[in-house]
């Protein structure tokens, strides 16, 4: 019997993978990651120069993204029957040997890794390896602490109601806002409301080529890559304080 790896390989640099996840990507003779049709996959990229010569890769490519609403009954469906089509051939292969599935960021948080996680479970062994995730790779770019003494920080998601973000942008210190792409517009609405639009930076591509930051009030665009993220960082407790 084999097993299911699965690697979170950090936020997108290959330097920032751990050591763990860079000695079994390398030994992996097969290896599948996510991608959208018709893309290489940001997994893949990570891990590019990386994989054996030898290797047999399983591209699992989504059947929608951002054509439908996420919380239509057609995406639930397609995604659902994804899901349980990959979970049954994963586990065929996992019966001869291991599997590596590459995830970045850390699959624990928000990964698409869980959805088979789900389906797969006491079915075969699976080692799940830690990654850095993405937040944290970008709030190293902008050079800020993200939370200081008793900041409380809250991760969001863009495709939340406007009245919400708000609402969760006036009552926490710290904010993550993940899944901005087509919301950004959305999202710097709720943080000005909240008044805390000017203390938002927008990390595109963070640690990867072609990162941009930059503050989010002095953006025109409304909209942005998939790979971005919108912090606001907490004022806890500051040197200056403690002087």
């Amino acid at each position: 019997m084999g097993r299911i790896i699965c690697c979170g390989l950090g936020p997108g640099n290959p330097d920032l993978m751990s050591v763990r996840a860079d000695r079994e990507v390398r030994a992996a003779k097969h290896v599948a990651y996510f991608r959208k049709k018709g893309r290489p996959g940001q997994a893949r990229r990570i891990v590019e120069g990386l994989l054996a010569k030898d290797v047999c890769e399983y591209p699992m490519e989504y059947p929608v993204t951002t054509e439908i609403a996420f919380d239509r009954p057609e995406y639930v469906r397609l995604l659902a029957g994804f899901y349980d089509e990959w979970a049954e051939r994963l586990a065929r292969l996992a019966r001869a040997f291991d599997v590596v599935i590459l995830c970045e960021g850390d699959p624990y948080f928000y990964g698409s890794f869980m959805h088979l996680r789900a389906r797969l479970q006491a079915r075969v062994e699976i080692e799940v390896i830690a990654g850095i995730p993405g937040m944290a790779g970008c709030w190293n770019s902008v050079g800020l602490p993200i939370a200081l003494g008793e900041d409380v920080m809250t991760v969001l998601m863009g495709t939340l109601s406007e009245h919400e973000l708000e609402q969760r942008a006036r009552n926490s210190d710290a904010l993550v806002i993940m899944k901005t792409g087509r919301n950004l517009k959305k999202v710097r609405r709720a943080l000005a409301a909240a008044g805390r639009l000017g203390e938002a930076w927008l990390i595109e591509r963070g640690t990867m080529p072609g990162e941009r930051v930059v503050r989010l009030r002095d953006l025109d665009e409304t909209e942005c890559p998939y790979f971005a993220i919108v912090l606001v960082h907490g004022q806890g407790r500051r040197m200056e304080a403690a002087e």
